[in-house]
């Protein structure tokens, strides 16, 4: 059995049992499967095109191709890779593969219409947009709409408790806890929603993208049309025109978009970090656990940083993948499929991170005697909402006349507020209302 503490990966060794479902798309034998996958579904295609050579392929023939795909084993897996230490070429490994499938199943004269016309990026790209379109439904997003839900939940279970908010690291108009964690739960939905929009594109067009094999061998078909519908059936969309290779545009922009959502992440762990200094927050722990190696009294906001780490990671691994990937010297080079077999790194890193602040969130105790203590020894912030009044009544330079009340008080209570209040030279009605003002109401609407 294979020991993870001898991986270099931290994806493979340490955190293994938190990406371990990714393996079913990222993984060196997933990307095989999807290859098998492609090929022959693009050889029972040519089959439904009736093509003189392929007419004779019964029903049974049919279902006996399919389960070559469908019935992957690990010695399969095992067998394309001894073909490869040989071929030196990982597509051509899997075209003999699937060529010697079909001589164990009598279909020996039909097998050269595998692969046929095509080059290894038509494979290559087809089944890489759809591994990652997978990857995405069946692990990043539901583990992101976990975060997203939890936000929302804390969201309204906090929605009444009024805080001191901070911009510039100074104490400033109040706010609510639930508003501002629903901040970031919008962020994210809105970024998420983008992401989803835009198309798993692949490239199926042949040597340099214009079908030139399949016009001349059939002149009379229409190649085009078939490779559009081929890659509508199984769930992309055709980028056309394009050179051997698929240019990528459209998984930058899917890429960039998780790197946004990312970004949004580590804002939010960070707010929490320092919430959580602050006192605001505290966490829940297990018996046993220890925070500190040296210090017995700390209990470390270790899920939001190991988050902010493995964020980081993704980010620079998703910018590298955005920034190379349209870019290929005139038709093709292989630089992009170098990068490609990375294209699950920052997916891992991600997931990582978003169980982690999941983890995380469900460990938030609030400390409402800390907030609310905090914001009660800050009457100065409702200075706003007094000269904002003195405003609207046409006193002459209210704005100035708080300035100089707070600015040479940096301690001011509700007594000097009174005091002040009572000295300007406005109604009682107007005095009564600004008198009703105090840290805690002073939170807009929400």
């Amino acid at each position: 059995m294979h020991n993870n503490l001898y991986n270099i990966s931290p994806i493979d060794g340490r955190y293994s049992k938190l990406t371990q479902e990714l393996n079913n798309y990222f993984s060196e034998s997933a990307l095989i499967k999807y290859r098998i996958y492609i090929e022959i579904e693009y050889f029972i295609r040519l089959c439904k095109t009736r093509l003189p050579e392929l007419k004779h392929i019964s029903k049974k023939d049919l279902n006996l191709i399919k389960r070559i795909a469908s019935e992957v084993s690990d010695e399969d897996i095992q067998r394309v890779k001894q073909i490869e230490s040989i071929t030196n070429h990982d597509v051509k490994a899997v075209e003999y593969f699937i060529k010697e499938k079909f001589e164990k199943i009598n279909l020996n004269s039909e097998k050269e219409f595998i692969h046929f016309g095509l080059t290894s990026q038509d494979i290559n790209n087809t089944a890489s947009p759809l591994l990652f379109r997978d990857g995405l439904n069946n692990c990043l997003y539901p583990e992101l709409k976990k975060l997203i839900k939890i936000l929302f939940e804390l969201s309204k279970k906090w929605k009444n408790i009024s805080m001191l908010a901070h911009t510039h690291g100074q104490p400033a108009s109040p706010t609510k806890l639930g508003k501002e964690i629903n901040v970031f739960k919008v962020r994210i939905d809105e970024q998420l929603s983008q992401l989803i929009k835009i198309p798993h594109s692949a490239k199926f067009g042949g040597a340099t993208g214009n079908l030139n094999a399949h016009y001349v061998s059939y002149p009379n078909k229409d190649w085009h049309k078939f490779s559009y519908k081929f890659l509508a059936d199984i769930g992309l969309k055709r980028s056309y025109p394009t050179t051997q290779i698929e240019h990528y545009d459209n998984l930058a922009s899917q890429l960039d978009a998780i790197k946004r959502i990312n970004t949004i992440l580590v804002d939010l762990c960070r707010d929490i970090w320092t919430y959580i200094s602050m006192n605001y927050f505290s966490q829940k722990i297990k018996k046993n656990e220890v925070g500190s190696s040296a210090m017995p009294h700390k209990v470390n906001p270790i899920d939001f940083e190991n988050a902010e780490g493995n964020l980081g990671v993704a980010n620079a691994i998703l910018s590298h993948l955005s920034d190379k990937l349209p870019i290929s010297r005139l038709q093709r080079d292989l630089s992009d499929s170098t990068v490609m077999r990375n294209l699950g790194v920052p997916i891992a890193h991600s997931v990582i991170a978003y169980k982690a602040i999941c983890k995380g969130l469900n460990k938030l105790i609030v400390n409402e005697k800390k907030i609310s203590d905090e914001l009660n020894e800050n009457w100065v912030i409702i200075s706003e909402a007094i000269q904002t009044i003195l405003r609207r009544e046409g006193i002459e330079k209210p704005y100035e006349k708080l300035k100089e009340l707070t600015r040479n008080n940096n301690n001011i209570q509700e007594t000097e507020i009174q005091v002040f209040i009572e000295s300007l030279k406005i109604s009682k009605k107007i005095k009564k209302e600004l008198n009703k003002i105090n840290p805690n109401n002073y939170t807009g609407k929400i």
